[in-house]
């Protein structure tokens, strides 16, 4: 059994052992005023995924804040478009003034993986309980709870809170270069962060879930230099900077296992110059994941003491580089505690289960959010999907009316704290 889906299965197991029937009936009002949203929400996911927004997509972004701003604006948040340092893709940042203590951040994202033109090869469709499009799910489906949570608790009047945030970056899929610093910032002066990613579709983990830990990211650069000369007519006067890189690879394509907290996978390889000439330098990138504090310098250190302890190709230096990314995310004991009552939430629904995934390789701009340690953060507040990055991405139509109760009573619960 993969690890991912044992990780599913032991969190299944212990949310169905939770005691749900000790759990309070739900609040009338709110379940009945998610499942009147749902049409609604259906509708705004389709005019959401009709926007082509891929990350390098400037214009798509535009109209994918314009969209956001004009909801926001309705539900009289003061909007504004925070500039990004490395693009001119705009993040929405909406401000609401309660009349509580309580001070929470909802973050979600405005880009997609897709490319241009991704719509003519895989149209919106609806297929039983299935919604199909590119981005559906990560993370226009949060966008979607996010703006219709806050519909239904202004219709109800609901202000206990002091200030409520809501940040919409443009550069999630690509690691947040951009926006993180201003999420962390921003993070810092909440008392609890709500993260809108996708959780996986009941197809895959069945049940519905939230999130307690994903990887940071970094990348590795290993460089090789080595001397040119003519392939054909001089090769052994040459030290061929290709040959010492994929021994060095090779060498080091474990070595994270002895290095707590980290995973490395090369995936990125190539030499300059021409076809007829011994290549003088190379290179590869690799991708590297991180669960513990620190892990990364370690792991940078362990290279390079790796590739200077011996050589393929005499006469040629390695030098590894590592730059560090989106943080890792960990639940501390206080968001399990806030997961714990999420769970009781849910129970509400018929006894319905959430489970709580362990953790994911995958990155969250919730580690930028919990990073100093301040905030209270929670990950997988959106949509159930799956198809995440690839072909047929959906959102599982059924999810709608849980995820709303859930977001709208949580945000009730957190106000009263």
């Amino acid at each position: 059994m993969p690890f991912f889906v044992r990780q599913l299965a032991l969190a299944a197991a212990a949310a169905l052992s939770c005691g749900a029937a000790l759990a309070a009936g739900p609040d009338a009002a709110l379940l009945d005023a998610a499942r009147n949203a749902q049409p609604a929400v259906v509708q705004s996911l389709k005019d959401m995924v009709s926007i082509e927004s891929g990350s390098a997509n400037i214009a798509g972004l535009n109209r994918m804040a314009e969209y956001t701003a004009k909801r926001l604006q309705a539900l009289g948040a003061r909007v504004e478009r925070p500039p990004m340092s490395t693009s001119a893709a705009p993040m929405v940042r909406a401000t609401l003034q309660g009349t509580g203590r309580a001070r929470i951040m909802l973050i979600a994202h405005l880009d997609t993986v897709y490319p241009d033109g991704i719509l003519a090869t895989q149209p919106i469709r609806e297929d039983g309980n299935r919604l199909y499009g590119p981005g559906i799910a990560d993370d226009k489906g949060g966008i979607a709870v996010i703006l219709h949570a806050l519909e239904i608790l202004k219709a109800q009047g609901w202000k206990d809170y002091a200030q409520i945030t809501v940040l919409f970056n443009p550069d999630e899929e690509i690691g947040s270069g951009g926006s993180g610093e201003l999420i962390a910032r921003l993070a810092e002066q909440h008392d609890v962060v709500l993260s809108c990613e996708p959780n996986v579709a009941k197809s895959v983990a069945k049940s519905e879930s939230l999130l307690l830990a994903a990887a940071g990211t970094a990348t590795a650069t290993m460089q090789v230099k080595g001397r040119a000369s003519h392939a054909g007519a001089a090769p052994d006067l040459g030290r061929n900077a290709l040959m010492e890189l994929a021994y060095q690879m090779q060498q080091t394509r474990d070595l994270a296992k002895s290095v707590p907290g980290s995973q490395l996978n090369w995936t990125r390889a190539k030499a300059d110059g021409p076809l007829n000439q011994i290549p003088e330098t190379a290179s590869a990138v690799g991708d590297v994941r991180i669960t513990v504090s620190g892990a990364a310098q370690k792991l940078q250190a362990a290279l390079q003491e790796k590739v200077h302890a011996g050589h393929l190709v005499p006469d040629t230096q390695t030098t590894v580089t590592m730059e560090e990314g989106r943080p890792a995310y960990v639940a501390d004991a206080r968001s399990k505690e806030l997961a714990a009552q999420a769970q009781k939430i849910y129970a509400e629904l018929d006894g319905r289960p959430l489970i709580l995934i362990p953790g994911t390789g995958g990155g969250t701009d919730a580690g930028f959010a919990g990073r100093s340690g301040k905030a209270v953060v929670l990950e997988s507040f959106g949509l159930s999907g799956f198809g995440y990055h690839a072909r047929d991405e959906y959102v599982e139509l059924d999810s709608i009316v849980p995820r709303l109760y859930l977001m709208t009573r949580m945000l009730q619960e957190i106000g009263k704290r």
